[in-house]
């Protein structure tokens, strides 16, 4: 059972289409990680248009799943970006976020046996 993410948003997308929820599924466990990285060198490089790119591609993925809290925080990290904050303005919001996200493929790979 899902407890880090939930798929009734997908299902209802796809009509029920357990291919097109596979893909989903696939997209994020293969690609979130690695923006999630690049959202990391942009705020360690207080490369805010990088951090902001990638905060912005990941957030409908991150609502798609239910992923709610996270969804929530990567707006934070895109007002974050806009104002161009300071670094430790942000750190726990991201770490908060890495942690989902981990999570939620950990339990999706799990759950889907991929």
């Amino acid at each position: 059972m899902a407890i880090n993410y939930n798929l009734a948003k997908v299902y209802e997308l796809s009509d029920n289409d357990p291919e097109f929820v596979l893909q989903i599924i696939t997209l994020f466990v293969t690609e979130v990680p690695d923006d999630m990285k690049q959202i990391e060198i942009g705020i360690e490089n207080k490369d805010h248009k990088l951090a902001y790119s990638y905060a912005h591609k990941i957030k409908p993925t991150l609502d798609l799943l239910g992923m709610t809290v996270a969804f929530e925080e990567i707006l934070q990290v895109e007002t974050w970006t806009k104002r161009e904050g300071k670094r430790k303005e942000i750190e726990d919001t991201f770490k908060s976020i890495q942690n989902q996200v981990e999570k939620a493929v950990k339990e999706i790979k799990k759950d889907f046996e991929i």
